[in-house]
């Protein structure tokens, strides 16, 4: 507020316009919170990675890449299956959808389909409490909606096969299945999620398609639920971005943005990396270290109760705090967090310092009062947490 807050936006302003950008003055910068006024945090988040970077090229780059993604893992496939119905004589066994080699195109476009349904399934609750999801984007995607392309999309895919679904639990079971046909139908009841007419799109039918191109990119990790709870802040910073310039291109630069982060956070998903050093494990187990290190009496308490650090810890590690703030603050620790060198680490800190400000109710409560205290956050002050951090940090 008042002359601070225009002051800190200049100096932003002046270290965001260097040709090259110095990245360690722009963190510094960045660890306090970024403002949103002007588009800073968008252009912030986006260059907090690379070295040094001119970021016009950057990102103009982002978007033809992310188009061909597109074309070729959306519109291609789709246009096949559209045409497919069309011309029985040129289908061969190879391209038949019945046929069984697990390298035919459509067995993979099938397996696809159960990555999408799952995709599909939580996006579709992003920040319930929101309405901002379910609205229209303002730039819907023109090559996914161009009339030219007859193709199947996403959105009829994901009809298609739970229409499938439901036929199928019919035909196994001789007669109709009351429960399975019943429940596949109210899968998404009609009152929930309005389907936007023809050309235009709703902002989580976007983050649909930039997890599905994720997980069509990266087979060996595909896609894990929680995916959707850290794509969903970086869209929505890019998305609201006030400068309009910038925020036509929300999707592309999220993809790279989200894929940048998941190429730092991807260990945590990785259910066979779970015992090494990289692994979620360790860093779970690195929270309490780290506790032990700067609150014995805490973590003495926690230990006799058989607290155990993966009860509560894994949610905040792997979903980098998502689950346990309002959107505006988790955006505000992001900030900190993507501003850190070394961002995981700085994220165990603020998990301890999450403990140590509620050491006092630890210390008082059982084994029951404590777990809903760790499992539903009591302070949502984020200044006050990050500040803890920081303290810890400094005094290490």
């Amino acid at each position: 507020p008042g002359l601070g807050s225009g002051f800190r936006i200049q100096e932003f302003k002046v270290a965001l316009s260097e040709e090259n950008i110095n990245l360690k003055t722009l963190r510094e910068l960045c660890f306090n919170g970024i403002p949103f006024e002007g588009g800073i945090r968008a252009l912030c988040w986006k260059v907090s990675r690379p070295a040094s970077v001119s970021v016009t090229i950057c990102l103009y780059h982002n978007e033809d890449v992310y188009s061909q993604f597109l074309k070729e893992m959306i519109i291609q496939p789709g246009i096949a299956k559209a045409n497919l119905g069309l011309s029985r004589e040129d289908v061969t066994m190879e391209d038949h959808p019945l046929n069984p080699n697990p390298d035919s195109r459509w067995n993979t476009y099938f397996k696809d389909n159960e990555i999408l349904l799952q995709i599909d399934k939580d996006v579709r609750r992003l920040y319930p409490d929101m309405a901002f999801f379910q609205r229209p984007t303002e730039y819907p995607c023109q090559l996914i909606l161009d009339p030219q392309n007859d193709y199947e999309t996403l959105r009829r895919r994901v009809e298609q096969t739970t229409l499938k679904a439901q036929t199928v639990n019919r035909n196994r079971s001789g007669v109709t299945n009351v429960s399975s046909p019943g429940k596949a139908l109210n899968l998404y009841p009609s009152n929930e999620y309005e389907v936007l007419p023809n050309g235009s799109e709703a902002h989580w039918e976007v983050v649909e398609r930039i997890l599905f191109i994720y997980a069509k990119l990266n087979p060996g990790i595909a896609y894990v639920q929680g995916m959707n709870e850290i794509v969903g802040p970086i869209y929505y910073t890019f998305a609201t971005d006030p400068n309009s310039q910038w925020k036509e291109h929300a999707e592309a630069d999220t993809f790279f943005c989200f894929t940048n982060l998941m190429s730092e956070n991807r260990d945590n998903f990785i259910k066979s990396l779970d015992d090494s050093q990289c692994g979620i494990t360790y860093k779970m187990e690195s929270v309490y270290s780290m506790l032990k290190d700067k609150d014995m009496e805490l973590y003495l308490k926690l230990e006799e109760q058989n607290i155990k650090p993966q009860y509560f810890t894994f949610r905040w590690l792997t979903l980098l705090l998502s689950q346990e703030f309002l959107l505006p603050d988790v955006i505000r620790i992001w900030d900190t967090l993507f501003s850190d060198e070394d961002r995981f680490h700085f994220l165990i800190l603020v998990c301890c310092a999450m403990l140590v400000l509620i050491r006092e109710n630890l210390l008082a409560g059982d084994f029951t009062v404590n777990m809903r205290l760790l499992q539903d956050y009591p302070i949502s002050d984020v200044h006050t947490i990050l500040t803890k951090a920081k303290e810890l940090q400094d005094n290490s």
